[in-house]
């Protein structure tokens, strides 16, 4: 037992005399302190004392942050890695330094950053990222920080910030975020409105201002004019392709995506059927509904104008069809479920119930020029009947003429019931 005693005092011992030949390692002012500056590292160095709380590799040529390289000074408060040819911080470098204070990554090229490893720092305070190669920080790059007191982010290439970047920064009292490229577009207006109310001290406020568009270059952020901006708005309307005729499995369904906003905002069509699901970035094809010469013809054809045909509709096809809308103020979206029955599948009593009910309570759908569209976000589902032309299954629902009970039902040729079914 006194040698294993003997032997840990000898590796602590050890522990505590150990500091990389470059460094210089010692107490002051109570902080075990590791001196690596002005070296010419091009590497983090190993053998550090386990202890150290305050690290300096400042003014040196480190090309990168790997993995874990920090992981023999868990108790870090201090770091400081400014003035060096830093690129790279990858995942794992920072997030084993839980009781850091103060991080220091000023005046290097960093591009990429781990973001994810803040969430680890809960303690941190300061936080120091002026004069490097930032085009992008995500809306959570902060999240957890409710410590952080200082953040400098000036000198960078953000074009943007998302709105809500700063909220969890509860403490925050001091931001840098001037001499930045920003694109004042309505993406940006939120930070106009942000920084006028926010009680943070936000230095130089005359160079928060405008690199881009070109009308507005120069202009402070705080003087930014009013822009004509409305977020995303979505309306989903479906038409068979063959009015007026016996429809049959193997038709063309066509689903039509009204979206408004300004900016003008991107359209994605996200499909699931029994085959899998479906992600489309609109459109997939041009305006005569061919896709390009390297493509095959694609199984749903997203035209530029926000219409979606899908040829060959049948069983497989069935599922939901939704449309999302983003621009840089939000995004929003609308769905509905297409099914596929014939007569004889049993489905007309129960749809001729649901809807007497809903037509009871003032609900249901409504059609417009052969249109479907919906009446309420609950309204989801399209349940399309295929039947022989003539026959009596066609000519009403649940025994009674479909106005008694649903107004505006569309009756095309008593060969196609078209209905707009609210979800329950």
């Amino acid at each position: 037992m006194r040698e294993l005693c003997l032997l840990s005092w000898v590796v602590l011992l050890g522990l505590a005399g150990a500091c990389p030949e470059a460094c210089d390692c010692g107490e002051k002012y109570g902080f075990q302190i590791a001196d690596c500056a002005y070296h010419d590292l091009e590497a983090v160095p190993p053998g550090f004392p386990g202890n150290v709380t305050t690290l300096s590799l400042s003014a040196n040529r480190l090309p990168s942050l790997p993995g874990g390289a920090f992981a023999e000074v868990p108790l870090l408060q201090s770091l400081w890695l400014a003035h060096n040819e830093i690129r790279t911080v990858a995942a794992g470098a920072l997030a084993p330094l839980g009781h850091l204070k103060s991080l220091d990554l000023s005046h290097n090229l960093v591009s990429d950053f781990a973001w994810s490893d803040l969430q680890h720092l809960g303690d941190l305070q300061l936080l120091k990222m002026d004069s490097n190669e930032l085009a992008f920080v995500p809306r959570s790059a902060f999240r957890g920080l409710r410590a952080l007191r200082s953040l400098q982010l000036s000198h960078n290439r953000l074009h943007t910030l998302a709105e809500g970047t700063f909220a969890p920064l509860t403490a925050l009292s001091h931001l840098q975020i001037h001499n930045n490229p920003f694109n004042c577009t309505c993406g940006l207006v939120w930070l106009k409105t942000w920084a006028l109310a926010t009680a943070v001290s936000l230095p130089e406020q005359d160079n928060i201002a405008c690199a881009s568009p070109r009308a507005l270059r120069g202009t402070p952020l705080s003087r930014l004019p009013p822009l004509p901006c409305a977020a995303p708005s979505v309306q989903l309307t479906y038409r068979p392709s063959q009015d007026g005729a016996e429809l049959r499995p193997g038709f063309v369904l066509a689903l039509h995506c009204d979206a408004g906003g300004q900016p003008a905002p991107r359209l994605r069509w996200h499909i699931q059927t029994p085959r899998g699901t479906v992600e489309i970035a609109s459109p997939n094809v041009g305006a005569d509904g061919r896709a390009p010469p390297d493509a095959s013809p694609p199984r749903f054809r997203a035209f530029a104008n926000g219409s979606l045909l899908i040829p060959d509709f049948g069983k497989l096809e069935e599922g939901t069809y939704t449309c999302l809308a983003t621009n840089e103020l939000g995004s929003a979206e609308s769905s509905v479920n297409v099914a596929l029955a014939s007569p004889g599948e049993g489905g007309e009593d129960v749809l001729g119930r649901r809807f007497r009910g809903r037509a009871a309570e003032g609900k249901g759908c409504y059609t417009v020029d052969n249109e479907v569209q919906p009446s309420g976000p609950e309204d989801s589902v399209v349940v399309i009947y295929l039947s022989r032309a003539g026959s009596p299954e066609a000519a009403g629902v649940a025994g009674g003429t479909p106005g008694q009970w649903l107004p505006g039902l569309l009756l095309l040729g008593q060969s196609l019931l078209l209905f707009f079914l609210a979800s329950f």
